[in-house]
């Protein structure tokens, strides 16, 4: 059971990681966002922070993503969130 909730936090890193770097956008510049230091962002990214649900709503939000999304997201899932969160911009 550990190993398969140990997954999935690191595919929700992954996530993040992906989102983050498709909108251009640096793991400084998150951070700042959050007001954190880059290496504790750094941290999240790794899976080596447990990642709270504010966090990870403050993050969606930054990212311009749906939290679930950041959740479940597929590496195919990718470029429809991304592609549905720039028309809503």
């Amino acid at each position: 059971m550990k190993n398969l909730l140990s997954l999935r936090a690191t595919n929700v890193a992954v996530n993040i990681r992906r989102v983050r770097e498709y909108r251009g956008y640096t793991q400084h510049y998150l951070a700042d966002k959050l007001k954190i230091t880059q290496n504790a962002y750094s941290k999240i990214e790794l899976g080596y922070s447990e990642l709270t649900v504010g966090r990870l709503f403050q993050i969606a939000e930054i990212l311009n993503a749906e939290p679930v999304s950041l959740l479940t997201l597929s590496h195919r899932d990718l470029i429809n969130v991304i592609t549905h969160a720039k028309k809503k911009l």
